[in-house]
């Protein structure tokens, strides 16, 4: 198959990198994380304004040097075997479409790979396929979500660098939850994902399954849901209820959380205007200028913890309670595959009893194989269940923690900047009243 050819390049500024690690940490806006599943802004018209002055900058899209260097790699190479990094998104167009890649760049001592070290660039697509393919593999893991399509709505403008970076780090985090699996690790769609160049990514691709095989498997899930489950395990009814309550939880906490920001967004606009007033007022009051000049000091250098704290909050915490209400979507996803495949086998027990089957010895031993895959099903659920779980408490518990030292750390510096102005007020009235 010959190699598809090259993109042409726009928008591309490779060298230009940020100092330190500021962009790998730089605050995920909520307006970035407003999805909806009907519309993509991944491709769209060729002829779409991509130069706009918010779109693109340099300085947001390319990343420092790869996370990889980061990893003392050689130092603990029993602690983990296999770094993957998605960084340096680049605008891409060609006669159709535009649309955005990013690098993958892997690092790794495995044996079943070819080399230590790969480098490929990868498009929102790609990323789709690996997932399918890793829902189909393995259909009852708990496989990590994907960033949602982004909402479109005649807006090609909010196509930024924000959102490229929103999308960005959500991807990173996508490929570095399955390296960690102790089972996707070892994917053969992975490796192919992190290796592959371009044209031989687009042959594997075609060898998926066929359209008859989803209309099939389609066709199963609807029969399954039709039929219901009449001998599905207690301790899968109790897991599927406790999705069902932390997936109500989880969105519930995700709608305030974004709402509290926009509050405090608009809190923190306020402040930046209140400031410069005090200032203004000042110039025309002589006996009270040193007084307005200290609040107009202490509104601004609160002002900047506020805006400090909203960075941390947009993203910390927003990001995470976002990724953890995907996360109950794919865990409902695989409750109904689970149910699924226990109907099949239920479907062809009842076939048996009821000496519905022409050909008995045939049924016999699909029954076996369909009770072997019941099993196997259940405990590979139950097992990543209990991985999936205590990642969920670890991850919000900290994150919960990081918010509270942030919010507690804001309100002692502008506690500490209020009571230095009224200390300094106190002093000037102390003294006028001596004299």
């Amino acid at each position: 198959m010959e190699p598809e050819s090259e993109p042409k390049y726009v928008a591309v500024s490779p060298g230009c990198l940020t100092s330190g690690h500021s962009s790998l940490l730089s605050p995920l806006s909520p307006d970035a994380l407003q999805f909806d599943e009907d519309d993509d802004l991944e491709v769209f018209s060729k002829g779409a304004a991509l130069s706009d002055g918010n779109s693109f900058s340099p300085l947001m899209l390319a990343s420092p040097s790869s996370m990889i260097n980061q990893y003392k790699f050689e130092d603990e190479p029993d602690v983990k075997d296999i770094f993957v990094t998605v960084d340096e998104p680049e605008s891409h167009v060609n006669a159709i479409e535009t649309f955005i890649t990013y690098r993958i760049a892997t690092k790794t001592s495995r044996s079943q790979f070819d080399s230590c070290e790969f480098e490929v660039r990868r498009r929102y697509q790609d990323f789709l396929w690996l997932k399918s393919r890793l829902e189909d593999a393995h259909p009852t893991l708990i496989i990590p979500p994907l960033p949602e399509k982004f909402i479109v709505r005649g807006m090609v403008e909010r196509f930024t660098e924000e959102f490229i970076e929103t999308r960005r780090k959500a991807l990173h985090k996508f490929l570095n939850r399955i390296a960690d699996h102790p089972t996707l690790t070892f994917n053969e769609d992975f490796k192919i994902f992190l290796t592959a160049q371009a044209w031989e990514l687009t042959s594997h691709k075609k060898q998926g399954p066929g359209l008859f095989s989803r209309m099939g498997q389609t066709i199963k899930a609807v029969a399954s849901s039709v039929r219901g489950i009449k001998n599905r395990p207690d301790e899968f009814t109790e897991l599927g209820e406790y999705v069902d309550a932390f997936s109500q939880k989880i969105n519930v906490l995700d709608k305030i959380s974004q709402r509290i920001y926009k509050e405090q967004k608009g809190y923190y606009e306020g402040l930046k205007e209140y400031g410069p007033v005090h200032t203004l007022w000042s110039a025309s009051e002589e006996e009270l200028v040193d007084s307005l000049k200290g609040m107009a000091n202490c509104i601004d250098k609160c002002c900047k913890v506020t805006d400090t704290l909203n960075l941390k909050l947009s993203g910390e915490l927003i990001p995470i309670i976002h990724e953890y209400v995907l996360y109950s979507e794919t865990l409902s996803g695989v409750f109904k595959k689970r149910d699924q495949i226990q109907a099949e086998y239920d479907y062809k027990v009842e076939a048996s009893i009821n000496k519905k089957a022409d050909n008995t010895d045939n049924l016999k031993e699909e029954i076996e194989k369909l009770e072997d895959k019941v099993e196997c099903a259940n405990n590979a659920l139950k097992a990543d269940w209990e991985r999936w779980k205590q990642n969920m408490q670890s991850d919000l518990s900290a994150t919960f923690t990081n918010m509270a030292e942030n919010r507690i750390s804001h309100y002692e510096e502008c506690l500490a900047l209020w009571e230095s102005f009224l200390s300094s007020q106190t002093c000037d009235f102390q003294m006028d009243t001596k004299e």
